[in-house]
């Protein structure tokens, strides 16, 4: 039996009872108005009983588990800082509403009975709000009144992770196989963290129908098992979760806020949806575009021209990062490596691109 079920039957029960009591005096107030009523008082109640019955098994699951569920969803999307900085706040809160409870009963009726109330509800919202959003602030401030600060900071927790240095690693990072390479040079600061739900999506991927992600999943694999060698950088594999979410990207997202921890990923859309609910993202491709070689209006350098650009006369050529070079006038030299002058650098979403000239020309 679902506790929906169950809820449903208690709400059924309470709702009965209530109806049954509720029918007697409406049964008396209707035959007080209308003394030809054909119907005794039993009956009101049977029919109040029966109408209040139905009403309670269709609300009972939305005034009982529903709100208990949503409220639940909500915690589970806070870190335990914010749970810890929010019940500070509200314990601040109501220490301070009782100490402003008698001066503020002492105001004329009937404000003196009802502000005292009004104030430990108003006090308790002030303390959560203002602690949760200066919890860094106030992280800060304690930590510096504590005297073993800095060794705190390199503490593991029972899972081993060390505690401010910690890295989600998302599917799309794992496949894109860059992370090896990254982890090599050693600018990985930290300990990679791959949930299990990570792991099976990997793996979901390497099991396709589809040549191509199944490619690219077994590709995976590979780049992961050349991290678990690597010994520059730690990879751990754990069955840390959330629950009540589904999908993967949404469960890295609430993951991450609960550890305080970045996200390495090459998705734009969960980069977003990352970004907008205050989540650090350590992004790939903003990486590479980041350390990609930086030219300057005059600079010269050999470009072979690969083929022709969209405009009439344009020759296009690629630095060895990728970068599009748009040389003018440089359709006539496809298929030839020539020298070429920077004109114009231009920085856009998708990536840098430059703009040249012949230097002959």
């Amino acid at each position: 039996m679902s506790v929906e079920l169950i809820s449903r039957i208690i709400g059924f029960i309470l709702f009965v009872i209530a109806g049954t009591f509720l029918g007697e005096p409406l049964g008396s107030f209707i035959n007080e108005f209308w003394q030809a009523s054909p119907l005794s008082t039993i009956i009101y109640q049977i029919i109040t009983a029966a109408v209040m019955g139905i009403i309670g098994f269709v609300i009972a699951p939305w005034i009982s588990i529903k709100p208990v569920n949503a409220i639940r969803k909500q915690l589970g999307k806070l870190s335990a800082h914010s749970l810890f900085y929010g019940l500070i706040g509200l314990i601040f809160g109501l220490i301070t509403a009782a100490l402003l409870a008698y001066p503020i009963s002492l105001l004329p009726d009937p404000f003196g009975s009802i502000m005292p109330f009004i104030a430990v509800l108003l006090f308790g919202y002030l303390g959560i709000v203002i602690f949760v959003s200066r919890e860094k602030d106030l992280q800060k401030v304690f930590s510096s009144f504590s005297k073993g600060s800095t060794d705190i900071e390199d503490k593991t927790d029972t899972t081993g992770l060390q505690d401010t240095r910690r890295i989600l690693v998302d599917t799309s990072a794992i496949i894109d196989g860059r992370i090896a390479d990254i982890a090599k040079t050693g600018f990985i600061p930290g300990r990679l963290l791959i949930p299990r739900f990570v792991l099976n999506e990997l793996q979901y991927v390497s099991d396709s129908a589809d040549n191509l992600r199944r490619q690219r999943g077994r590709r995976g694999m590979e780049v992961l098992a050349e991290l678990q060698k690597e010994t520059t950088v730690a990879v751990t594999i754990t069955d840390i979760d959330v629950e009540g979410v589904r999908e993967v990207d949404e469960r890295l997202v609430v993951l991450a806020r609960q550890l305080s921890c970045p996200i390495l990923t090459n998705d734009y859309n969960l980069n977003r949806v990352a970004e907008l609910q205050g989540v650090t993202v350590l992004n790939i491709n903003e990486l590479a575009n980041a350390v990609k070689a930086i030219l300057l209006p005059g600079e010269t350098l050999e470009m072979k021209i690969i083929q022709e650009g969209k405009e009439y006369g344009q020759g296009v050529g690629y630095m060895e990062d990728g970068t599009m070079v748009v040389v003018e006038d440089g359709h006539k030299y496809i298929g030839k490596s020539i020298d070429i002058t920077v004109t114009k650098v231009l920085q856009t979403a998708a990536g840098r691109m430059i703009f040249a000239k012949p230097e002959n020309d």
